[in-house]
């Protein structure tokens, strides 16, 4: 997680609009990250501790956020932590687990798709190039879910990917 810390300073050394879209962009990237690694360390040997040491330390959730994450022991706890910040509580609060649903994870592409299309509306940022990929990126992972609907002849799920535009 050094390289998403060191790349987050980098951006805020940078300043002026390159900031303000890379830093809500890696800060959201480090925030989800934890998120992610809290919920899939229940249930396993990962301890408390270890788990904190994998945590990125910028975003949103730093510091106070992450040090409650870490005390978390299960997923509604995890939520209640994800209550404290708007933008994390609506995926949460949207995110399913009922077939057809949307996973945490599809709320977090979501969400995440918005903020790279938002970079596009300043202008003058080296940001268009790092939301350029991962909008590339997201349009993969479409065409290989899409692929995997038609190849496992699960057509009625095709229209669940992810939309960018």
């Amino acid at each position: 997680m050094a390289y998403l810390e060191d790349f987050y300073k980098f951006c805020v050394n940078l300043g002026g609009s390159t900031a303000e879209t890379m830093c809500e962009l890696l800060a959201f990237e480090a925030d989800r990250r934890a998120f992610i690694i809290t919920i899939n360390s229940f249930g396993t040997e990962l301890t408390k501790d270890d788990r904190v040491r994998l945590y990125p330390r910028c975003g949103k959730l730093f510091p106070y956020g992450l040090t409650a994450l870490a005390r978390c022991d299960d997923y509604d706890q995890v939520k209640n932590v994800a209550s404290f910040y708007s933008v994390y509580a609506r995926s949460f609060d949207l995110a399913g687990t009922g077939p057809g649903d949307k996973t945490l994870e599809d709320k977090f592409f979501e969400y995440e798709v918005n903020l790279n299309k938002l970079t596009f509306l300043q202008h003058f940022n080296f940001g268009v190039f790092y939301s350029f990929l991962k909008l590339k990126e997201q349009e993969c992972r479409n065409i290989v879910w899409i692929a995997e609907c038609i190849a496992q002849k699960q057509r009625g799920k095709i229209d669940n990917y992810i939309p960018i535009y």
